[in-house]
């Protein structure tokens, strides 16, 4: 039996303050650029959630949220958080297993680790509902992980998606200062 790589980090990923948003400042942070980006009582589908940290936010904030991961013990950690709040389920974010639609596709640091970042994103841009929007928190990473902004930008727009970019440099996201790229972007698909 082979066990996910991510199970071995559930246990101390949320210590991370962009993870597990444990500090008020941090969360407040986030709630401030995501909230508005969700139409109200939005149906959310949140991709590779991981712990369910921004699972379950946006649960919080009134909105209908799945959360995709195929790490079980991460699955574990973010039922608990959310007890009952967010309906979690395992599965490939690359190819998510749901047969529904979503105001809003959310991942966040996911497309990078991803095998065909194109193909993937070609099933995210798939699951919006018409009118819906992908946000997406990527960055490229001191440790020459990650996509860059220009990278990322390219292989969205490849779906035919329109994006909007913005840096997230403020040390508020990750309660810490940072000396690499991260940013959010959000994407609708052009009518």
């Amino acid at each position: 039996m082979t066990t996910n790589p991510w199970d071995a980090e559930a246990a101390s990923f949320d210590e991370q303050p962009d993870h597990g948003l444990k500090d008020p400042s941090v969360r407040r942070a986030w709630a401030d650029l995501l909230l508005p980006l969700v139409p109200a009582a939005a149906k959310v589908v949140d991709l590779g959630c991981g712990t369910g940290s921004l699972s379950l936010l946006l649960a919080e904030a009134g909105h209908d949220v799945r959360g995709i991961d195929s790490s079980p013990a991460m699955l574990d950690v973010a039922r608990e958080k959310a007890r009952g709040a967010v309906d979690f389920r395992l599965g490939d974010a690359a190819d998510p297993p749901t047969g529904e639609t979503y105001d809003v596709v959310l991942a966040r640091h996911v497309l990078w680790a991803m095998p065909d970042p194109g193909a993937a994103l070609e099933n995210w841009v798939k699951l919006l509902k018409p009118g819906g929007r992908l946000i997406l928190v990527e960055g490229l990473w001191f440790t020459g992980a990650g996509i860059g902004p220009g990278r990322c930008r390219e292989l969205v727009e490849a779906t035919g998606c329109a994006t909007e970019l913005r840096m997230l440099d403020d040390p508020a996201f990750w309660g810490k200062p940072i000396d690499d790229q991260r940013f959010l972007l959000v994407a609708t698909p052009n009518e």
